[in-house]
């Protein structure tokens, strides 16, 4: 629901050096889309609330600052360059990851939906897009307390938990459901539940078992656990996050110095273009929203029928 810019401060940082993500939705898509502008301005409530108090977790985006003007809702968040989790196992040789480098990012979001969990916050909407590769997970919003339960549809449908699919109102345990799916996903490169289409996909969610290959070892135990349709039964139910950080496939992990590694298991390269060498003079978003609005001008047609082979070229900028 909203347009990503990635943006500097032209007095103090004219060589864009330490840019930033703004993330901006023009208010006339409020009147459009249903309940836009709350989710908007609770993202906003949720970036702020872990921001503050300083510092902020490890793992998690921080709110650098947001705007509310007549015609836009904006905020900056910090930007990685890394790409997402999706982007970087596309980039292995066989678009998986080795159990060691699971485990790395496992701990880190794992550490991350603790802390979100600790302040009654329900994710709803981990995968691989939205695991940002530097220091930060991406946002989404519900807050919970006393026990509240959710009935409201969040998530992408390759992830979303039996309990969401059957309506019968979900907490905590979502967030392990999905960590569950997004594990399977980095050792195999394809998602456990997946069907041909949406109503298959909901369908393998409720009935069907994660289909695993070869030995059993600790890594296919802990998706396993993760994925156990019962939410009452999953890992993580009854202690959270630290009964997760029990299982033997997190056996060796430092926690406590988790935050202190220096070298990643992925390191940007330097040979990637750098998005910071075109700096422009100045941007106007209005603009940049009014050409969305309008449909790109396509010159006449040879031929009356709508269904001519002709196609014009159109750069992305008219778009």
């Amino acid at each position: 629901m909203g347009t990503v810019f990635l943006v500097h401060d032209r007095a103090a940082d004219p060589s864009a050096r330490c840019p930033f993500a703004l993330k901006v939705v023009e208010k006339s898509s409020f009147q459009t889309k249903l309940d836009a502008e709350r989710r908007a301005r609770w993202e906003i409530q949720v970036l702020t609330r872990l921001s503050d108090p300083a510092p902020a977790h490890s793992f998690l985006p921080t709110l650098m600052g947001h705007l509310d003007s007549a015609g836009f809702l904006a905020w900056a968040v910090p930007y990685c360059p890394g790409g997402d989790l999706n982007v970087l196992r596309y980039r292995q040789n066989d678009r998986v990851f080795s159990p060691a480098v699971i485990r790395f990012y496992l701990a880190e979001i794992l550490c991350a939906l603790d802390h979100l969990h600790s302040m009654g916050i329900v994710y709803r909407d981990l995968k691989p897009e939205n695991v940002l590769i530097q220091n930060s997970v991406s946002r989404r919003k519900l807050s919970f307390s006393n026990g509240e339960r959710s009935n409201s549809f969040v998530g992408t449908e390759e992830y979303v938990a039996p309990e969401v699919v059957r309506g019968d109102g979900h907490e905590f345990a979502v967030d392990w459901w999905a960590l569950g799916v997004l594990t399977y996903e980095m050792l195999y490169g394809t998602t456990p539940f997946k069907g041909k289409n949406r109503k298959e996909t909901f369908r393998n969610v409720l009935v069907k078992e994660p289909p695993f290959i070869g030995k059993p070892t600790a890594l296919t135990d802990l998706i396993g656990r993760l994925l156990i349709k019962d939410p009452t039964r999953r890992l993580g139910y009854l202690k959270g996050a630290s009964e997760i950080k029990d299982h033997v496939f997190f056996r060796g992990v430092r926690w406590d110095l988790l935050t202190e590694v220096s070298r990643p298991p992925f390191i940007p390269s330097r040979d990637e273009p750098d998005l910071t060498e075109k700096v422009t003079a100045g941007f106007d978003i209005r603009e940049y929203f009014q050409k969305l609005r309008s449909p790109p001008s396509l010159p006449p047609s040879p031929l009356p029928s709508p269904s001519s082979e002709h196609h014009r070229n159109l750069s992305l900028a008219e778009f």
